[in-house]
C-alpha cells in the first residue's frame, strides 16, 4: 500500500502544478514546459529517466516507462494532461492559480480536471520507488500538453510521432472516472468510463449575394445559415445504446430494484432521479451551436455568414451524424470538420476493467461501480491510433453536496485533500495488480 510520504506528497504535488499557470487559451498560447519539468523531475528522483518532448517550443510533454516483472505482459499508458481552461480570478473565492489549501480543501484551476491525477501518478510512482515495489506489467507514464485544445502539441503529437515510447500498450487510464457520484437517497455510486462520444466541432459556411441592407434579398447569407443553425439546435437526435450505456443501464436499474426496460429508455431514465445524469448525455448523438460570425455594418448584406456547432457522436454514430448534419444545413450552407477525432468503445469484460472496480471496491465497500459513458472527450482519441484502449480511471472519494462534474471548468474548482489521498491509495492498488 501507498505509504505516508506519498500521502502527503499527493497534497504538495497538486497545490504546486496548480501553481503553475498552464492555461490554454486554443491557438497555440499556451506553455506547459514549467509543469513538465516538473514532473520530470519528480520522476527523475524516483529513479525513471523521464523523456520530455515538444513540437512546439515550450509545449511540453514527458514520458517515461517503469519495467513491470513480467515481461510477457501488454504494457499499460498512465496519462495526463498538464494544461488547463483559462480562469477568471475575479469570479474566484480564491486565486485560481494559488494553490491554496484551506479547510481541508486544495484549490484551484486543474483541482479536478487534472492536476489531482497527475500528482496522484508522481505520488504513486514515488512511494515504489522507496519501498522497491515493481508492477506486473510494463506502465508508460505520460503528462501531455494540448489536451485542452486539439491535442497537436500533446498526444497527437506523441501517437503521430514517437509511437516507440509506447511500445507493448494496449490499454491506458487517464481521467473522468471512480469518483464519488453521491444520488441524494444515501447511495454512492462509483462510475468507471469504458468509452467516449467522438469529437465533431463544426465550421458552417452560408453563401449569397452581398447588398445594400435597405433592398429585398432571397439570397441572404445570414438568413440562409441562420435557418440551418436553427434547424440543427431544434433537432431531436434518436437514441441509441452503445455496450457500455446499455450496461450502465442494467446495472443502475438493479441498483435501484427497477425492471431495465430497454424498449424505453426514457422512462427508465425518469426512474432512476440524479444517477440518470450518469447516463442521459451519452444515448444519443448532439449538435449545439455555440458561434455566429456575419456581417460588417448594419446596413449591409454580407456575402458570407459563419457559423460553429459542437458535435459529438456515440460509438458507431459518426455516420449518422454526417448524414443528419448534411440533412440539415441543406443546399445553401457547407459545412466542415473544424476538429474532428473518434468514438471510443472499451470492453466491460476485460481483467483491466475486474481490476478497476476491484480496487474501487476495497477501499469504497459502500460504494457501487457502474461502467459509463464520457460525453466528451480525452487524449484517449488520440492514443488509440496506436491500439490502445481507453479507460477513465482517476479515482476520488468525494462528499455528498461536492458537484465534481460542475467543477470542470468551472469557477471555485478544488478537490478535498481526503479525496486525493483516497485516489493514491486505489490507484496504488490498481496499478500493483494490474
Amino acid at each position: 500500500m501507498a505509504d505516508e510520504q506519498a500521502l502527503e506528497e499527493v497534497v504538495r504535488f497538486t497545490s504546486d502544478l496548480i501553481r503553475i499557470d498552464t492555461t490554454n487559451r486554443g491557438g497555440g498560447d499556451c506553455r506547459e514546459r514549467p509543469a513538465a519539468e516538473y514532473a520530470a523531475a519528480s520522476l527523475a528522483e524516483a529513479g525513471l529517466e523521464p523523456t520530455l518532448l515538444e513540437r512546439t517550443e515550450g509545449r511540453t510533454n514527458v514520458v517515461a516507462r517503469i519495467e513491470g516483472t513480467d515481461p510477457s505482459a501488454d504494457a499499460l499508458l498512465v496519462h495526463g494532461h498538464l494544461d488547463v481552461v483559462p480562469a477568471e480570478a475575479a469570479d474566484w473565492s480564491v486565486h485560481p492559480f494559488s494553490g491554496e489549501v484551506r479547510d481541508g480543501v486544495v484549490w484551484g484551476r486543474g483541482a479536478v480536471d487534472m492536476k489531482n491525477m497527475d500528482a496522484m501518478i508522481l505520488a504513486v510512482v514515488r512511494s515504489w520507488a522507496r519501498s522497491g515495489v515493481r508492477p506486473r506489467r510494463d506502465l508508460v507514464i505520460a503528462f501531455t500538453a494540448d489536451e485542452e485544445a486539439s491535442a497537436q502539441d500533446g498526444s497527437s503529437f506523441l501517437a503521430d510521432r514517437h509511437a516507440d515510447l509506447f511500445e507493448g500498450c494496449t490499454e491506458g487510464i487517464s481521467e473522468s472516472g471512480a469518483f464519488t457520484f453521491h444520488d441524494g437517497a444515501g447511495r454512492q455510486i462509483y462510475p468507471i468510463a469504458a468509452g467516449e462520444r467522438g469529437t465533431g466541432w463544426l465550421k458552417l459556411t452560408a453563401h449569397g449575394r452581398a447588398g445594400h441592407g435597405s433592398k429585398i434579398n432571397r439570397d441572404n447569407a445570414v438568413t440562409r445559415l441562420s435557418a440551418a443553425v436553427a434547424r440543427i439546435g431544434a433537432h431531436e437526435w434518436p437514441l441509441r445504446l452503445t455496450p457500455t450505456a446499455r450496461a450502465a443501464l442494467v446495472e443502475l436499474a438493479a441498483l435501484y430494484g427497477l425492471d431495465a426496460d430497454l424498449d424505453d429508455v426514457d422512462g427508465l431514465l425518469d426512474k432512476l432521479g440524479p444517477a440518470a445524469a450518469l447516463v442521459a448525455p451519452t444515448v444519443r448523438n448532439s449538435a449545439n451551436p455555440t458561434m455566429l460570425d456575419a456581417g460588417y455594418k448594419v446596413n449591409v448584406i454580407p456575402g458570407e455568414a459563419v457559423a460553429h456547432v459542437d458535435g459529438r457522436y456515440l460509438p458507431g454514430g459518426e455516420d449518422e451524424f454526417r448524414t443528419t448534419l448534411d440533412e440539415l444545413t441543406g443546399p445553401d450552407v457547407d459545412w466542415e470538420f473544424h476538429h474532428h477525432e473518434v468514438a471510443l468503445q472499451a470492453p466491460l469484460d476485460s481483467p483491466t476493467y475486474a481490476r478497476m472496480r476491484a480496487a474501487v471496491e476495497e477501499f469504497a465497500p459502500e460504494g457501487h461501480v457502474v461502467p459509463y459513458c464520457m460525453s466528451g472527450g480525452t487524449d484517449a482519441k488520440q492514443f488509440s491510433r496506436l491500439g490502445i484502449t481507453g479507460y477513465g480511471f482517476a479515482p476520488l472519494k468525494l462528499p455528498e453536496g461536492f458537484d465534481y462534474q460542475a467543477l470542470f471548468h468551472g469557477v471555485d474548482e478544488r478537490v478535498p485533500v481526503e479525496a486525493l489521498r483516497f485516489g493514491v491509495r486505489v490507484l496504488d492498488r490498481f496499478l500493483r495488480t494490474a
